[in-house]
């Protein structure tokens, strides 16, 4: 039985969560949970027990001084909860952690009961993965979900995906095992600048976070680190004529595959946004650039050595577009 003391009744709570590790290219999954913390001050209360899950060969402990006095931070997960305030306050549950080493289905198991203990509604698990994705387009975000009737509510993909997965995959499906409403935000990451961090898809994952569960999701200095990371890579591109020819040709893949969609939808949404922006008030600029949706690709682990000789992207097919892989669920 878990007991939650000191944690008051929630209102339409939310569970949102994110966990370091192969799930993560580029940090941007687990800064964006760190980042609604941080905004909306999250208060920690609960923690999983280190030794339940994890390997600390793998995950190493870390030793700090407090006061003279030596410490150990274990890896773990933790659970903490804000609340939004506004016309419509609501509670979120936020979930941050490290890929688990052991043990998933316990794991698992142990968030449901939390998420049931406290009348979690909907649980959203964000992720980051690798793919053949320009830095100079809107940073896709796929929506998934292996509900059909939330897929067509939400206006989500419902996830065919088969292969390797991670323990959002899992977690997605212990959800939908056990009747709770789930859904996997996704982050396309570009291959050739894999290393963290990454505003520009943090930023992207709150955005879509944002319509997603219908708050105003306070962005701070993200949308302006979004851009300056943007000059950034163009200057180190424009160093290395093999990478710019490739990030051009990517270039042209996107744009010939979103031409004939005329994407109304996604102008819409983001309009949408700057009005509810525009009327919350408040110092948070709107949106910025990495916001539309789109497919995930197929590079799904990060790439330790960071900025490297890219491969040949695919040819694109007869309509224009490029033959992807599903992503990783």
């Amino acid at each position: 039985m878990i007991e939650l003391e000191g944690v008051p009744e929630l209102i339409d709570p939310v569970m949102v969560a994110a966990f370091e590790g192969w799930n993560d290219a580029g940090d941007a999954a687990s800064t964006a949970v760190a980042h609604l913390d941080r905004e909306w001050k999250g208060e920690v209360f609960a923690a999983l027990d280190a030794e339940d899950y994890y390997d600390f060969q793998v995950n190493r402990p870390t030793v700090w001084l407090d006061g003279g006095v030596r410490k150990i931070t274990w890896p773990t997960t933790r659970l903490s909860v804000v609340r939004v305030g506004g016309d419509k306050p609501r509670d979120l549950v936020l979930v941050r952690g490290i890929e688990p080493s052991m043990r998933w289905r316990s794991f698992c198991n142990e968030l449901l009961g939390f998420a049931h203990e406290l009348g979690v509604e909907l649980v959203v698990i964000l992720g980051a993965l690798l793919g053949d994705t320009p830095h100079t387009r809107p940073v896709p975000i796929s929506g998934t979900t292996s509900d059909p009737d939330l897929a067509q509510r939400m206006d989500l993909e419902e996830t065919k995906y088969e292969g390797p997965t991670g323990i959002v995959g899992v977690l997605q499906e212990a959800c939908t095992h056990a009747g709770v409403p789930a859904v996997s935000l996704w982050a396309a990451v570009p291959h050739y600048v894999s290393q963290p961090p990454n505003p520009k898809a943090t930023l992207a994952l709150l955005n879509r976070l944002e319509d997603l569960i219908d708050v105003r999701i306070p962005l701070g200095e993200l949308p302006e680190d979004a851009r300056a990371w943007q000059v950034g890579v163009d200057q180190l591109a424009a160093e290395d004529s093999e990478v710019a020819e490739y990030v051009q040709t990517l270039e042209e893949a996107r744009d010939t595959a979103e031409l004939p969609e005329a994407s109304g939808e996604a102008i819409a949404r983001e309009f949408e946004r700057y009005l509810r922006r525009r009327d919350g008030g408040g110092p948070t600029p709107p949106g910025g650039h990495a916001t539309e949706g789109g497919d995930g690709t197929s590079y799904l682990r990060d790439n330790p050595s960071g900025r490297t000789k890219p491969p040949k992207p695919p040819k694109p097919d007869a309509a224009g577009g490029e033959d992807e892989e599903s992503s990783e669920e």
